[in-house]
């Protein structure tokens, strides 16, 4: 007989562990449904969103890698400015962006790109910009500088820092009041979050309105199941080097695109994965607050993700 983890939570260790906001039922409501239903639109959805699935990891990259510089060259043919959020992690798309954009031999004097995290210390004070840990070094090392001379100017490259991070909103707002058009690419995190947005967050503002306008957040405090994931996806396992604050972008930025592209490659090997029920929540849950990816399908765009991730999400010993 299988046990139900929702029935047996009073009185656990995992009684409080999860965002207060979060309805287990539902959210396994979302992933007891067929692989064929994943991609699938709800009412809730953007009549100009949809799910791409990839039979791999190299499709995977170069499928979004492509999709990214397909929107720099559009801009750049119709002479328009072009704002890009910009994540680390998924990163195998920026090599891909990088090959079609030399490629197609497109300068990318035209992009401002804004790093929508990095870690910092509670008071968000971050990593210098070359330590081998920092999301701007990863950036540089990636994106920026394998671009040679068709590269974003240095001026125009923006980093979540303590001092950079505040003026995010004014200076995207300026360049979209001069006809730029705003595209967040993101990740999906284990609980759900957008950039470092965690869905505990939702309990601190009295109605959705307040929570949308949130431009950021310095020295955020990172859930539990977000560290963990770090430590997989980034340390190595090695839980007590992951940073356990960040600064990260609002939903007051990134509920602004004018387009998304965002990727959930969150598979590990022998038919592991960690990313299944966050594409689930993601695309199938109606949107909270208390899960922040629920509103990335309100909006125009595309979500690249592994079809091994659809499932079925079915227990199995590995």
């Amino acid at each position: 007989m299988a046990i139900d983890l929702i029935s047996t939570l009073d009185g656990s260790l995992l009684e409080g562990f999860f965002p207060e906001g979060w309805d287990l039922a539902a959210l396994d409501k979302c992933c007891s449904m067929p692989p064929e239903r994943i991609a699938k639109p709800e009412p809730w959805w953007h009549k100009r969103f949809e799910a791409v699935p990839c039979d791999n990891l190299a499709d995977f990259d170069a499928m979004m890698g492509h999709e990214i510089a397909l929107e720099i060259a559009n801009a750049r043919k119709a002479k328009k400015k072009i704002i890009f959020i910009l994540p680390v992690g998924p990163m195998g798309m920026y090599k891909w962006a990088v090959y079609f954009l030399t490629e197609w031999g497109v300068p990318c004097n035209h992009v401002h790109g804004f790093n929508m995290d990095e870690w910092s210390d509670a008071k968000g004070r971050t990593l210098p910009a070359r330590d081998p840990g920092a999301f701007q070094n990863a950036m540089e090392q990636s994106f920026y500088n394998p671009l040679g001379k068709l590269t974003v100017p240095r001026g125009q490259r923006h980093y979540a820092t303590r001092t950079q991070l505040p003026r995010y909103g004014g200076q995207i707002a300026a360049l979209r009041k001069r006809g730029a058009r705003l595209v967040t690419v993101f990740g999906i995190g284990r609980v759900c979050h957008i950039a470092f947005w965690e869905p505990h967050f939702a309990a601190e503002f009295k109605s959705l309105k307040e929570w949308k306008a949130q431009e950021y957040r310095l020295g955020a405090k990172l859930h539990p199941l977000t560290i963990e994931q770090n430590a997989i996806t980034s340390f190595k396992s090695r839980t007590t080097l992951v940073p356990t604050t960040a600064n990260t972008i609002g939903p007051g930025l990134f509920l602004k695109s004018d387009r998304i592209i965002g990727g959930a490659d969150g598979a590990l090997n022998r038919g592991m994965m960690w990313q299944g029920l966050s594409l689930w929540a993601t695309l199938h849950h109606r949107p909270t607050p208390w899960i922040p990816s629920t509103f990335m399908p309100t909006l125009p765009g595309r979500l690249f993700f592994l079809k091994e991730l659809a499932g079925p999400l079915e227990p199995e010993c590995n």
